[in-house]
Formats: C-alpha cells, structure tokens, sequence
C-alpha cells in the first residue's frame, strides 16, 4: 500500500521543504499548489462577515504519494523545514491510498520508482 502526504505550509517555508525531500530514500515527487486559508485560534475574538471573507492567507497545499515506508521520514522533513514556530505554520496528513496508476502507461504506482522522471 502507498500513502498520500499532503500538508499546508508557508510560502516561504517550500524551497526549505523541497530541498529536505530529495535527501530522503524513496522520495518520489510532489505536486504543489497555491490555496489560501486562515486559522481561527481561540483568542480571536468576534468577527463581522467582511472580516471572515478577506483575512484569507496566502498557503501551499503539497501533495506527496509515496511507499508506506518512506512516509514517517517525509513527514518529518515538513515538519522540521515547514516550522516557523508561529500561529499558521500550517497542518500535515496522511491518507492511506489502496490503488493509484500512471495514466502514461497505467503501471501501478508501487512500480513507480524516483528514475521515473516527469516531462512534458
């Protein structure tokens, strides 16, 4: 079985991500993307409904499938290099994925391996 790994993280916190991946065996790929969210921590207080539609942050939302075995390591890695210590470094999970397939050749995706390079 494989995992899927994805987290929300600072901007400014993926080319510090990106580069602890690819020292970690078995690190496959990643698939990144621009979302925006926002955290509401208790000691917020009340809000107006203007104030809920336009505090949205700018985030990265990076998606990861990788063998079971390398999970825990990945995870790690955006732990340390996604940290800032502060309010909205974001949040990472793993999902259990029971099948996957590359649509090139529909190969399994625990066939995969990191000599697979993406092109276009």
């Amino acid at each position: 079985m494989m995992k899927e790994i994805r987290a929300i993280i600072r901007p400014t916190r993926l080319p510090h991500v990106q580069a602890a991946l690819r020292g970690i065996t078995n690190y496959p790929a990643l698939v990144v993307g621009k979302v925006e969210g926002f955290t509401a921590p208790p000691s917020i207080g009340p809000r107006n409904l203007k104030e809920e539609l336009t505090d949205f942050v700018p985030k990265v939302l990076v998606s990861i499938l990788a063998p079971t075995e390398a999970a825990d390591a990945i995870v790690q890695a955006i732990m340390q290099h996604g940290r800032t210590g502060k309010i909205g470094d974001g949040l990472v999970w793993i999902t259990p994925v029971d099948q996957a397939w590359r649509i090139r050749d529909g190969a399994p995706a625990e066939t995969m391996n990191t000599a697979d390079k993406v092109t276009d």
